[in-house]
């Protein structure tokens, strides 16, 4: 009796246009488009194989790298320069896939009103070397007060919070938006902090340490909470253009 053929190897997966990606996560992440994808290849988060003709292919990795980046945007809060330094560190996409819930927000890890330490500052040549932004642009944003760098023996330094607004400005002037466009966002957060304050406004000032504690991450919470709600209404208001 011959002995039994070893079973035929699976067939290898198959590669995905970068339009075939793109409809293949839309159902989780209704606000991803093809633009979206190549942003995120050119922040160096993604790297497709290309074919003779240039054109991108996703494999089964590309295609999970890209859905635990787009989780961490969604669910976590966190800006591309924090995701990868996750993906550098090896964080495990298996993490994200196999049935983890998501995250509670009061849980995520985010840019925080909390602060645990000094944060570092920066000067206005780290601050255009790193995020692209020429010193007029910085300047406007001063001028119009998106942002506030702190003066120190007459040089402006900006803290870490700062250097991300600068950093998202300067994505913005790609397409021709300036200082004086982002006013409405000043204004919009200003309200929002404002509002925020008013519902704490008691707790944040009073003499027990432990509620002001408590208060202060009541606020971070909240913060956390509004920031996701102006990013659905923004998502659903844009797709009326669409």
């Amino acid at each position: 009796m011959s002995p039994e053929a070893p079973p035929a190897p699976p067939p290898a997966p198959k590669s995905l246009t970068i339009g075939a990606v793109c409809k293949s996560l839309e159902r989780e992440f209704p606000d991803i488009s093809i633009s979206k994808i190549r942003y995120l290849e050119d922040q160096k988060l993604l790297a497709p194989r290309r074919t003779r003709g240039g054109y991108r292919l996703y494999g089964p990795d590309d295609v999970q790298r890209l859905r635990t980046i787009l989780r961490l945007q969604r669910d976590e809060f966190l800006p591309l320069r924090v995701i990868r330094q996750e993906l550098a560190a090896g964080r495990a996409n298996a993490e994200i896939d196999h049935g983890k819930p998501s995250a509670d927000p009061r849980a995520l890890r985010r840019v925080t009103v909390l602060r645990k330490a000094p944060e570092s500052l920066y000067s206005l040549a780290e601050i255009t070397a790193d995020t692209g932004a020429s010193p007029d642009l910085v300047k406007e944003l001063e001028d119009y007060g998106i942002v506030n760098g702190e003066r120190k023996d007459g040089d402006a330094l900006y803290d870490e919070t700062e250097r991300e607004i600068v950093k998202a400005a300067a994505e913005l002037a790609k397409f021709g938006v300036g200082g004086r466009n982002l006013r409405v966002f000043r204004t919009s957060a200003d309200r929002e902090a404002s509002l925020l304050e008013q519902i704490l406004a008691s707790a944040l000032k009073s003499r027990n340490p432990e509620r002001r504690r408590e208060a202060v991450e009541a606020l971070d919470n909240l913060a956390a909470v509004a920031s996701h709600l102006k990013h659905l209404l923004l998502v659903r208001d844009l797709r009326r253009m669409v």
